[in-house]
């Protein structure tokens, strides 16, 4: 078993205080407004792009994509690449123990995990810590409890190594049900103008499905987003067709900062 990290701390550490923090996200002025019933069918999205701050900034931003998700029915597999921030571990990580979050026990696919060894290593050490991912997994949890997924932390984030995780995610997803999520947060610690401003360069890049161009976008205008590699490992595993924003904002949305992190929530559609 991997045990929460931040629990109590970027979110509720206690069942009924995460999903009402939960709820709250959907049903909040920055949120979708309310939150949907599962659909029992499945809808077009491949992929997602979600950020992972604590939830009082960041979930309504989240919420967003889950919403969509929701509404058109879920994989039987969440893939979850995040951003290593820890800088522990393998370079590109995977883990096989399944995750226990105040909501529950979601276990990792074995099966997809497998056809990965070969490729990603399996380094507990690197997730042990992670909070990138571990903040997505309630979210899944609060729609259902069969969900499975594989988490992915990404300490090496250029485009080689992201173009070539996508392929060997792709391959690994054949003929499986399976959404890529991206976690990701934009900039960090500047103004909400210029955080938008250098945001917007990169998310275009997103909306376009290029990956590249995300990476170039991010050094050309030193945008420090955690999460690059991750998102654009998700856009070369998914091969979309097309990509929508659904909401973009920042930790000054929730209360005045003169400095802000920017968060963006995007759904990739095949």
């Amino acid at each position: 078993m991997r045990y929460p990290a931040v629990a109590g701390q970027f979110y509720p550490s206690k069942e009924k205080a995460l999903r009402e923090q939960i709820e709250e996200s959907f049903r909040g002025p920055l949120g979708p407004g309310k939150v949907p019933a599962l659909s029992k069918g499945r809808g077009s999205i491949l992929g997602a792009v979600v950020p992972h701050a604590g939830y009082v900034f960041s979930g309504a931003i989240a919420a967003h994509v889950y919403g969509a998700i929701a509404s058109e029915g879920f994989p039987e597999t969440f893939v979850i690449i995040g951003p290593n921030h820890q800088g522990i571990g393998s370079g590109v990580a995977m883990t096989t123990e399944d995750f226990v979050t105040p909501l529950g026990t979601c276990k990792i696919d074995q099966e997809i995990a497998g056809k990965l060894r070969n490729w990603v290593d399996e380094d507990p050490l690197a997730h042990a810590q992670e909070h990138s991912i571990e903040v997505q997994v309630p979210f899944i949890q609060y729609f259902s409890k069969e969900a499975k997924f594989l988490p992915i932390a990404m300490a090496f984030q250029d485009h080689e190594t992201a173009k070539e995780l996508g392929t060997h995610l792709r391959h690994a997803c054949k003929g499986r049900d399976t959404i890529i999520i991206a976690s990701s947060d934009f900039s960090h610690y500047i103004s909400a103008e210029e955080a938008e401003r250098k945001d917007r360069t990169v998310i275009d890049q997103i909306l376009k499905l290029d990956a590249l161009g995300v990476e170039r976008m991010v050094r050309q205008h030193d945008v420090s987003m955690c999460g690059y590699g991750p998102v654009m490992a998700m856009l070369e595993a998914v091969q979309g067709k097309k990509a929508e924003l659904l909401r973009y904002g920042n930790s000054g949305d929730v209360r005045p900062m003169a400095q802000v992190v920017g968060y963006a929530g995007i759904i990739v559609r095949g």
